[in-house]
């Protein structure tokens, strides 16, 4: 039996990335434009809105911390959400540029992405090796103890 203890590290690492940056964002947003010497949008509530989202999300990568069999099935919600920031960072930084600020979340969504495709793989793994119900229920007791 494999254990899941990388898994969970992922994704306690990948919520409070997001819960943080969420929260930074909806608390200080002027300023962190305001620092990074970006134009700022003509409402903050499109920043707002956006960093509610991240928030929501580090919640949800919490919820794979601690139960990650049980929530594997979300998984591919992280990821979608990493490829749509990803590829918008992309599109805007091939035709035209972007804040050199959203290129290095990018980069580290990237990763986060990558790792989470192999956080799926991870599980598989783990739940492979186990033959039968009961020893199923016997991982989960155990990834919660």
């Amino acid at each position: 039996m494999k254990s899941l203890l990388t898994v969970r590290f992922l994704y306690a690492v990948a919520a409070l990335y997001e819960g943080l940056l969420g929260l930074a964002f909806v608390v200080a947003a002027p300023r962190i434009f305001q620092l990074a010497a970006i134009t700022p949008p003509n409402h903050w509530g499109y920043m707002h809105f956006a960093a509610g989202i991240l928030v929501i999300f580090g919640y949800m990568f919490s919820q794979f911390s601690l139960r990650p069999l049980e929530n594997r099935n979300l998984i591919l919600y992280g990821v979608l959400l990493k490829i749509c920031y990803v590829g918008t960072v992309g599109w805007h930084w091939c035709h035209g540029g972007i804040p050199a600020m959203w290129i290095w979340f990018a980069v580290a969504d990237t990763l986060f992405a990558l790792l989470s495709l192999w956080s799926l793989v991870a599980i598989k793994a783990a739940t492979s090796d186990i033959g039968s119900r009961a020893a199923i229920l016997t991982l989960l007791d155990q990834s919660l103890a």
